[in-house]
């Protein structure tokens, strides 16, 4: 008796490219909202956008309350990004993530890799990834290097409801420290706007007061998360996201990738596709 198969299973049968069909045509395409963190314009993901754009995934780059549309328009409109605190920006992007019609994954950087942890956490999101993201509450940790580069900010208590920028000199020691100094040059040039100083402000004393950076880790119906650190990062150190992926709960897929000799600007110089091309791969683990 001649089997019999389904139209899908034929195509899987006779085509030779049966891989490029499962992993372009069966699935779904999912969409990628990416989240920027301080200091660095939400245009700085573009890259990453065509990336995984080339990869079959749709992608977003929603800016925070107050972001203007380019560095330039930010750079003159410092005002308009005061006093934006961790909740209010990661409830605009709840907003955003209730607009669309499956939950998303987020992608996110520095503190925007702590808002992605938020929001995964409150089961809005199908997986997040974490690229060097600043300390939840209940990570006690403060190494020396992420204090030096937050000084600017923090060593000021007037800061709390500005926008700041940082110097050129702030920006290499905090961010660019693992690239050379003309590569610091350029994308200081290229990426940099002012930052509410809030977010450090609450960051800095969770340990002793507030919720705002704080991250529901017993959620076990989350999807899977995925937290990177630089080696050389000063702003955020790897210790702290380890310490941060050991508050979640171990049932639940939740991982560390160490990314040696790299920076905090390593979504944005010259080495950042191995970052994406890492990422990709761990999405393509969890079926996404």
């Amino acid at each position: 008796m001649e089997e019999v198969l389904l139209p899908l299973q034929k195509i899987i049968y006779l085509v030779p490219f049966q891989n490029f069909l499962l992993n372009n045509l069966i699935m779904a395409n999912k969409t990628i909202v990416f989240i920027h963190g301080l200091w660095i314009h939400a245009s700085s993901w573009q890259p990453w956008m065509n990336f995984f754009n080339s990869h079959g995934y749709k992608t977003m780059n929603p800016g925070w309350p107050g972001d203007s549309s380019t560095v330039a328009e930010c750079r003159n409109n410092a005002q308009a990004i005061a006093n934006r605190g961790v909740t209010e920006v990661a409830d605009s992007y709840a907003k955003i993530i209730a607009s669309l019609s499956e939950p998303p994954i987020l992608i996110g950087h520095s503190f925007g890799g702590l808002i992605a942890q938020v929001l995964l956490s409150r089961g809005v999101a199908a997986a997040g990834i974490a690229i060097d993201p600043a300390p939840m509450k209940g990570v006690w940790q403060l190494p020396l290097s992420a204090l030096k580069a937050s000084f600017p900010v923090l060593g000021n208590p007037f800061n709390f409801k500005k926008a700041k920028s940082l110097t050129f000199n702030q920006f290499r020691y905090g961010f660019a420290n693992a690239v050379p100094e003309e590569e610091a040059h350029e994308l200081y040039n290229k990426w940099t706007i002012p930052a509410p100083a809030r977010p450090l402000f609450q960051a800095a004393t969770a340990t002793f007061a507030g919720s705002e950076t704080k991250v529901n880790t017993s959620n076990t119906t989350r999807g899977p998360l995925l937290i990177t650190g630089g080696e050389k990062d000063h702003i955020a150190p790897p210790v702290l996201g380890k310490a941060s992926l050991k508050k979640y709960n171990a049932s639940v897929i939740s991982e560390f990738k160490l990314f040696d000799g790299r920076g905090h600007s390593l979504i944005v110089d010259q080495g950042w596709k191995e970052i994406a091309e890492y990422s990709l791969a761990w999405l393509k683990k969890q079926g996404l």
